[in-house]
């Protein structure tokens, strides 16, 4: 057991090292009436929150904007600050952030889709499935035009190269519900 524990701080470490600078970065309006910009960014150890003020006034024209750069403990414990990232972001940005100050980092989340879709291919099509559920990043990628001709290139043993004109037109997920799936054609 100890090892197991050992193991994935090792790897919760090793990703950590993978990872950039910045964990996150989010930039929107204001909530009316305010038509000021903001951005939020997360580095491995401070938010940093910038607003630029929009504004006819004379004197606010070319105003540098604000920006404000607190480490993680610092934010975990600002309650305004908090309430102003709720208000511009929404409260799941606000959780969001939280987490990444507390340590909490969606490795799999940071991934690109490249690179979930090659981790995509080791994976039974059924449970692919129940992955399109977990989160509508999955569903979107598991319905993907990508995701479908990965499958039927690489799973489908009657696949030729004839056949992709009409998946070019058809669309790869239909071309493999049309003539895959009912075979049990696939490749093991």
């Amino acid at each position: 057991m100890l090892y197991c524990c050992h193991g994935y701080i090792v790897f919760a470490s090793k990703m950590a090292s993978l990872l950039g600078e910045q964990l996150f970065e989010i930039s929107d309006r204001g909530p009316p009436p305010l038509k000021d910009f903001f951005q939020l960014v997360v580095t491995k150890n401070k938010v940093i929150l910038t607003t630029w003020t929009i504004s006819l006034r004379l004197g606010s024209r070319g105003a540098a904007p604000k920006e404000l750069k607190t480490p993680h403990q610092d934010f975990l414990h600002d309650k305004k600050i908090q309430q102003q990232v709720g208000i511009v972001f929404g409260q799941r940005i606000l959780e969001h952030a939280m987490l990444l100050c507390q340590g909490n980092v969606d490795y799999l989340e940071r991934l690109s889709d490249g690179i979930l879709l090659r981790i995509l291919s080791h994976i039974e099509l059924k449970d692919t499935t129940m992955l399109a559920q977990a989160s509508q990043r999955f569903r979107k990628l598991c319905n993907s035009e990508r995701f479908w001709e990965q499958t039927v290139r690489n799973r489908c043993a009657e696949f030729t190269s004839d056949m992709e004109g009409l998946a070019n037109v058809m669309g790869w997920r239909e071309i493999y519900f049309t003539f895959f799936h009912t075979t049990g054609s696939q490749k093991k």
